[in-house]
């Protein structure tokens, strides 16, 4: 795909931000949020085709084909206008977007979906459990989190398609492969693709959040509502720890690492720091470990 020239980028990173923010838009219109998530992170070029466009602490990640571009993720509905401007910075163009894919539908990955979907023409694509919350604007009835009202409600998204487990999204060489890992959400799904450079292909792993977060009162283990979800989640981590995995991309950049790899990428390229064999693995280790501590917790609370 071609890109356009750098004073044109800059100019229309700079429109699209000033505009974006100064209207009052009903699909971006800004929801509470930690600050680091709202805080700028300069677009990246992390291997290959893939580059990162989300802030310091919500991740959006870009992939170039010679077909169109699929992003990965819309963070916070006051984000989309800025992950749009990276877009733009980096040289691509916002329509060339064909496919969202959405890692889980909590406002602070889903929130800018509807606005990128609107301004791009592109299509969404989740998992059922996700696409039904995206269509709705709001989480699923079991979600962990569905009481937390400042993560169940969103912009709803005009264009949505389902997607199965395991189904392949392609677009020109490009084929990013769905994983539902249900536990943070009964729709989480993480994405793998390729990302080559020359001829060295790496293995590319956008890790949906596998912590036993939940509003209060909610358990993992079987009770009233509903039957145990604690196998269910336990499989979802090892999916992720088994995942063939060179570069680690996970949707809060500081569960994994992911915020020092690209702070050291940002100073030097080579060796490239993104690379990591055994980030999934570590990272699948900590959130089984957290969702050991969370059961245990359940059960003292059930003891007394």
């Amino acid at each position: 795909m071609k890109r356009l020239p750098l004073p044109l980028i800059a100019l229309l990173s700079t429109v699209c931000t000033d505009a974006a923010f100064a209207a009052d838009d009903p699909l971006t219109r800004p929801v509470p949020a930690d600050k680091l998530w709202t805080t700028p992170h300069e677009p990246q070029h992390i291997y290959g085709d893939t580059y990162y466009v989300g802030s310091a602490g919500l991740s959006s990640v870009l992939i170039r084909t010679d077909e169109g571009l699929i992003l990965i993720d819309g963070t916070l509905p006051q984000w989309a206008p800025q992950i749009e401007a990276n877009i733009a910075k980096l040289g691509f163009k916002l329509k060339d977007i064909k496919y969202v894919l959405n890692s889980h539908a909590h406002s602070d990955h889903a929130g800018g979906i509807a606005a990128i979907v609107r301004d791009s023409g592109a299509v969404a694509i989740a998992s059922p459990s996700g696409a039904k919350a995206l269509r709705d604007g709001h989480v699923v009835a079991d979600d962990p989190q569905a009481s937390d009202t400042e993560m169940a409600s969103f912009p709803a998204v005009a264009r949505v398609r389902e997607i199965a487990d395991g189904e392949v999204v392609r677009l020109g060489k490009a084929a990013v492969t769905a994983h539902f890992t249900p536990g943070h959400t009964p729709g989480s799904t993480t994405w793998t693709w390729t990302s080559c450079e020359g001829a060295k292909c790496l293995n590319i792993v956008y890790s949906d959040s596998i912590s036993a977060f939940a509003s209060d009162g909610f358990r993992f283990q079987a009770d009233a509502t509903h039957g145990d979800l604690t196998a269910l989640f336990r499989k979802s981590i090892q999916t992720v720890a088994n995942l063939p995995c060179d570069i680690l991309i996970s949707t809060h950049p500081d569960a994994s690492g992911t915020d020092e790899r690209l702070a050291k990428l940002a100073k030097k390229r080579e060796p490239n720091p993104m690379i990591d064999a055994g980030a999934c693995r570590r990272f699948a280790a900590k959130y089984d470990k957290m969702l050991d501590e969370r059961i245990a917790k359940e059960n003292a609370a059930k003891a007394k």
